[in-house]
């Protein structure tokens, strides 16, 4: 599975924990809005290229 996490506020214990498990078994990308400017249209083609959506 393919999930992608938005943190808009940068990661957190309980959000680098959930990643951490994740990634064991699945495909996972992170997006970190709090250290850089990510684009919008590279954000909605995350969302719509991966499985799942968390935001944070």
């Amino acid at each position: 599975m393919k999930i992608v996490h938005i943190l808009n506020d940068g990661p957190t214990k309980l959000s680098d924990q959930v990643i951490s498990v994740q990634s064991k078994d699945n495909q996972v990308k992170v997006v970190d809005l709090s250290k850089k400017a990510a684009s919008y249209e590279s954000i909605v083609d995350d969302i719509f290229s991966h499985d799942r959506v968390i935001s944070w």
